[in-house]
């Protein structure tokens, strides 16, 4: 405990401040992405698990473009969704989306560890510090290591497997390479986005090679392709139920207004001013980001030499994830969880060479500039932040707890939100996010009509099937029942 006693401390200080508002409703931001997984634990709760055949509580074609009466999910190996569901038939009385955001704080803990470990042996003890607590303490970081999605799980996975790397190539253990192919083999079958990680390992293998040899690299590469073997095998399966796929296509560049994105001026105006800037350094932060130039300006010894070369391979992965993965990351800020590892690594040590180099203005001086940047990132950071935790529509919990208290869990519902699937999911029914062509709906098995807008279409079902309840909050249908 004594000898890993500030390790031990980062990692709590990280569980604290990921416990805010860890009960709440699963309708905080990008509660659409979040509540897709939850909905295959809750498949698997209510039906059993078989991590082959996962679905989810949404029949419509909105994701795949095709017909889904068996809401099937095919996207990632639903290995996390299986334990939570283990966890929660084991105790019914654990919540669901409590123990799924647990699953996820206890994966972004590993990246935590792994970034702490990984940098000290690279960089030294100070800037290792630095980089663990600005993972733990950044609030986008904060914020995505307790959501319910496969990309923290993924990056942890693969932190891991960075640092198993590098323990191997400094030991040259059988273990570490072993442990090292089956954590990439699990981060790819959580999400393939660790491919882009290649370089990083690449960079590994060249700063020590004169350790390991070609001997060692090419076992090293034989280990690495057997690692891809279990994502081949998982997507040639889920070929086989193409209602189940979303479609992907766009994620690469798909147009914006009709302007393919990449490397345009939205691409560089989100991705490096909206979301790094803005959003994640709050402004300032850049401030440690540019630091890390510092290095250059000194002579390179060893040490600086290997830094460069790993941490310049990380940020080349970023680039060339953001440079595929276009319009994914131009759209969604959750994408660029997969740079919070090399992020983290670079403020912290840019952290510690500004201090540095400040020193020689006196410590005091050094303290109270690097302590005031970093309170002014995560204050500014937080005003970005803050707003993501807040629900917009409790009336949601109050209409799907109507709808569980008066419907059987097999009854299928239309629970419309403009095909956003968090109304569903407060349901805990089976249906469609979507209104429109009830009669088909019905046809398709609907059974029951829940909706928060009194819009036309409510109106006129209202008059056509027996309304179950009315408030000023949502209107119940029984579909079953015409008048």
């Amino acid at each position: 405990m004594k000898k890993h006693r500030i390790i031990l401390a980062l990692l709590l200080l990280a569980v604290i401040v990921r416990l805010y508002k860890i009960s709440t409703p699963l309708l905080d931001w990008h509660s659409f992405r979040q509540v897709d997984t939850a909905s295959v634990t809750q498949q698997f709760v209510v039906n059993g698990i078989d991590i082959l055949h996962p679905r989810y509580h949404d029949l419509s074609n909105i994701q795949s473009g095709k017909e889904n009466p068996e809401g099937w999910r095919m996207v990632e190996l639903p290995l996390p969704q299986a334990m939570v569901a283990a966890v929660v038939r084991a105790v019914p009385a654990f919540s669901l989306v409590v123990v799924s955001r647990l699953l996820t704080i206890l994966f972004s803990l590993i990246t935590l560890a792994s970034i702490y470990y990984l940098v000290r042996d690279i960089s030294g003890e100070i800037p290792a510090r630095m980089a663990a607590l600005v993972f733990a303490v950044l609030p986008y970081s904060v914020f995505y290591s307790r959501v319910i999605m496969p990309d923290p799980i993924m990056v942890g996975l693969s932190s891991a497997a960075i640092l198993c790397f590098w323990l191997w190539t400094k030991n040259v253990q059988a273990r570490y390479i072993l442990l090292t192919g089956l954590l990439m083999a699990l981060s790819l079958l959580i999400k393939p986005f660790s491919l882009f990680l290649a370089p990083v390992f690449l960079a590994v293998a060249i700063t020590q090679f004169a350790k390991i040899g070609w001997k060692k690299i090419i076992q090293a590469v034989v280990i690495g392709g057997i690692s891809l073997l279990p994502l081949l095998w998982w997507r040639n399966w889920i070929i086989q139920f193409p209602a189940g796929i979303p479609a992907s296509d766009w994620l690469y560049n798909g147009p914006i207004n009709e302007v393919p994105p990449r490397l345009r001026p939205v691409w560089f105006r989100w991705l490096w001013y909206e979301r790094l800037t803005k959003l994640m350094l709050g402004y300032v932060g850049v401030t440690f980001l540019f630091s890390n130039f510092i290095s250059f300006f000194s002579k390179i010894s060893k040490r600086t030499r290997n830094e460069l070369v790993i941490y310049g391979s990380w940020w080349l992965a970023v680039i060339l994830f953001f440079i595929v993965i276009a319009r994914g990351n131009v759209q969604h800020d959750y994408y660029q969880i997969f740079m919070l590892p090399i992020l983290s690594i670079s403020v912290g040590r840019g952290m510690y060479l500004l201090f540095e180099f400040l020193k020689k203005y006196g410590t005091r001086v050094a303290y109270v500039v690097v302590i005031c940047l970093f309170a002014t990132m995560q204050f500014l950071a937080w005003q970005q932040v803050k707003g993501y935790y807040v629900i917009n529509h409790w009336e949601y919990v109050e209409a799907g707890s109507r709808v569980q208290a008066l419907t059987n869990p097999d009854d299928i519902v239309i629970a419309p939100a403009f095909g956003d699937t968090m109304f569903l999911f407060q349901t805990r029914r089976r249906g469609w996010p979507i209104g429109f062509e009830i009669d088909k709906k019905i046809a398709a098995g609907a059974q029951y009509y829940i909706t928060t807008s009194y819009d036309d279409e409510a109106r006129e079902l209202e008059k056509e099937y027996l309304t179950l309840e009315k408030t000023d909050k949502y209107l119940f249908l029984d579909l079953q029942k015409h008048l």
